[in-house]
């Protein structure tokens, strides 16, 4: 049995940037930056069932959002960007292929 995975991310572009690296079916949810509690549980409640995973930039509100994250989802996977990229939108397909893989996505090489 196949469980659903999905992908939480901060924006359009982020989203737009993971994409074409995946080689299977998944999720993308935009928290469209910080968010409140409230709101994130919102957007991911209808995705509970899911294998949860988060990719954020690395700066103070990704850093927010991962801590938010932590404290509504702990079983939720963070894929860490390294820090001198900033942004996932700006982080090189490659580094994002790895942390894909590793995280056990089919991804296009």
């Amino acid at each position: 049995m196949n469980v659903e995975k999905c992908i939480i991310v901060e924006g359009r572009s982020d989203k737009l940037k993971i994409i074409p690296l995946l080689a299977e079916n998944a999720t993308i949810l935009c928290t469209n930056g910080t968010i409140s509690e409230e709101d994130l549980i919102t957007l991911i409640e209808p995705y509970e069932h899911c294998d949860l995973y988060t990719m954020f930039d690395a700066d103070k509100n990704g850093e927010k959002l991962r801590k938010l994250m932590k404290r509504c989802y702990s079983d939720a996977i963070q894929l860490v960007i390294p820090k001198q990229y900033i942004e996932v939108a700006e982080t090189p397909s490659a580094i994002l292929l790895q942390l894909l893989e590793v995280a056990k996505f089919a991804v296009h090489k």
